[in-house]
């Protein structure tokens, strides 16, 4: 249990340092393609996990043998691992980088409108809340006649209230509130 929640922190950490540079996908990608090198090649992994070897040389080795194929970012993070002695879980932070985002940085979202939208519509909204929220969608339409009028949207724990329904009770509540002389 506690190999699974420091897994989970390096790897949502280094996802969350490389995709600035890398972007999300390419980030995911190289952890997962190393994690192959390190499978493929379990002498790799006798190296760098030696006490007979040190740090140094094994930093050195790091950047030697992976300058050409993979990313600064990917070659900081095994470095680091290397530093704090956590080299030995790196293929347990690919896995649950992969189990974890296979789907990538797709977020489910819920749309709601009181009418059909067509699909020029359709793409515009998701467009312009892809730009809005940095992430790509999963967009999911619901018809809700309840709503009036105007659209209703849902993306994690974001609502974006725009219905003409909400606007109606916002108007009732200025309209209670005020005093009447």
């Amino acid at each position: 249990m506690k190999n699974e929640v420091i897994s989970k922190r390096y790897a949502d950490a280094f996802l969350e340092f490389a995709k600035a540079s890398l972007g999300f996908e390419k980030a995911l990608e190289e952890l997962q393609d190393m994690r192959r090198v390190f499978h493929d090649n379990p002498e790799i992994m006798s190296f760098v996990e030696s006490p007979q070897i040190t740090d140094s040389e094994k930093r050195a080795f790091v950047d030697d043998a992976f300058k050409e194929n993979f990313s600064e970012e990917i070659r900081q993070f095994l470095k680091l691992l290397l530093h704090k002695g956590r080299i030995e879980i790196f293929p347990d932070i690919a896995e649950y980088a992969r189990v974890a985002y296979s789907h990538g940085i797709e977020v489910e979202a819920l749309l709601k409108t009181s009418y059909p939208l067509d699909t020029e519509e359709i793409v515009r909204i998701k467009a312009v809340l892809e730009d809005e929220f940095k992430k790509k969608l999963h967009l999911y339409i619901e018809l809700d006649s309840d709503l009036l009028g105007g659209i209703y949207v849902k993306i994690e724990n974001t609502i974006i209230d725009g219905s003409v329904r909400r606007r109606l009770s916002d108007l009732r509540e200025k309209l209670t509130a005020m005093k009447v002389s």
